[in-house]
């Protein structure tokens, strides 16, 4: 078979990091992939949250063609055409005021974390300030990102990281307050939890700790980057829960296909923060990521893609749930939208690898939960699709 033969060459030069399935996928179309051999998977995945659109796409594809032939790369020292309209979009549909473009999820934590250590500063007039993150969050690898990271298995070959970062307990009030102190300069959380287990925020929890921040002077960083862009059932999940942040993370779904990212930030926060000198990229926002920006909100807001997630999640959900009462080894369901988790008591690795032998991509999170990313445009019979074949696998588990 050629993916042997490509699986060969590739481990001959690539740094193993990862533990990479043995398939060597070639192209797709809708909804599903096709190897070098030419199986066919449904993707239940979406590259990790990132395919919004799925595969294909003409609309975006001839849009990002017509960029390449004009401007691919001019630096952030000069405006460009793509840039300026992106720019204005991602706020527009976020409500935020500010945005600054990285490549990257991991880099717009950096760059919230940088913007709310320099807010407190100059509020303060010295450095030194905390950062409150929670137990089980993943905000990226970066030693900056890790540090805000609450999972020990993720840090702890490489202390010491990021002074001044205290952990709190996700979705308990009284946690977080027990970390405020007088050197506390912002809180850091995913809306959704993602890669700790599929753990949407309390309503309350939420709307809670933007009181203490609003009452201290405390900067809310959310993480939207794997939750957000349409995945909740709202553009940003933060929107259905009325809780705005002062700064936001975004990456993953922001570009459908590129590496793109960006933190945003409201008025009062880009006003009292970073200066020019302070942070900056080669890359970030350059004419190419900046033309998918564009073109993903335009079809997200053309195609109404977040009405569509939040009309079909509670189909979704009855399946998954339907899934859950029929196996012993299936312990439950949460998440929200299209952000969907199956809790097991057997090695989720296992299931995710003959999942995969059956034509079903999907994913892990949290330990022993099975994650669930499709791509948002998804329809029934993708659902039904794909719970034929868990079932299946499931069925040959017991």
């Amino acid at each position: 078979m050629k993916s042997k033969e490509l699986i060969q060459g590739a481990e001959e030069n690539l740094f193993h990091v990862y533990n990479r399935f043995p398939v060597v996928f070639d192209r797709g179309e809708g909804v599903h992939l096709y190897d070098v051999d030419g199986k066919e998977y449904l993707d239940f995945a979406s590259g990790i949250g990132v395919m919004a659109f799925g595969y294909g796409d003409k609309e975006y594809g001839d849009a990002l063609k017509a960029q390449i032939d004009k401007l691919t790369h001019t630096s952030n020292l000069y405006y460009h055409e793509p840039m300026i309209a992106a720019a204005e979009q991602v706020c527009k549909v976020s409500g935020m005021d500010k945005v600054f473009f990285t490549n990257s999820g991991a880099e717009a934590i950096e760059g919230a974390i940088k913007t709310a250590k320099k807010y407190a500063f100059l509020r303060d007039g010295f450095a030194g300030h905390e950062i409150i993150a929670m137990e089980h969050s993943f905000h990226g690898r970066t030693v900056g990102s890790l540090s805000v990271t609450g999972t020990e298995h993720y840090r702890s070959p490489f202390l010491p990281l990021m002074d001044g970062v205290r952990f709190a307990t996700f979705n308990d009030l009284n946690s977080v307050k027990e970390q405020i102190t007088d050197k506390t300069c912002a809180i850091v959380m995913e809306t959704i939890q993602g890669e700790g287990g599929l753990y949407p925020a309390e309503e309350t929890f939420l709307k809670g700790v933007r009181k203490l921040c609003d009452e201290q002077d405390i900067l809310l960083i959310l993480d939207e980057i794997q939750c957000g862009m349409g995945r909740s059932g709202a553009m940003f999940a933060w929107q259905k829960y009325g809780v705005k942040p002062d700064i936001m993370t975004s990456a993953k779904a922001l570009g459908a296909g590129v590496p793109v990212g960006a933190f945003l930030l409201t008025d009062k926060v880009a006003a009292s923060s970073l200066v020019p000198g302070d942070h900056g990229t080669t890359y970030g926002g350059n004419p190419l990521v900046c033309a998918a920006v564009n073109t993903t909100i335009h079809m997200m807001e053309e195609r109404k893609i977040p009405e569509h997630v939040e009309s079909l999640s509670s189909y979704l959900e009855e399946v998954l749930d339907e899934v859950a009462s029929s196996y012993d080894f299936v312990e439950g369901r949460r998440g929200m939208g299209f952000m969907q988790g199956l809790v097991l008591s057997i090695p989720v690795g296992d299931v995710v690898k003959k999942a995969l032998d059956a034509g079903l991509v999907v994913l892990s999170a949290g330990g022993n939960v099975l994650r669930f990313l499709p791509p948002l445009v998804i329809e029934k019979e993708d659902i039904d699709a794909m719970a034929a074949i868990l079932r299946d696998v499931f069925n040959k588990m017991k």
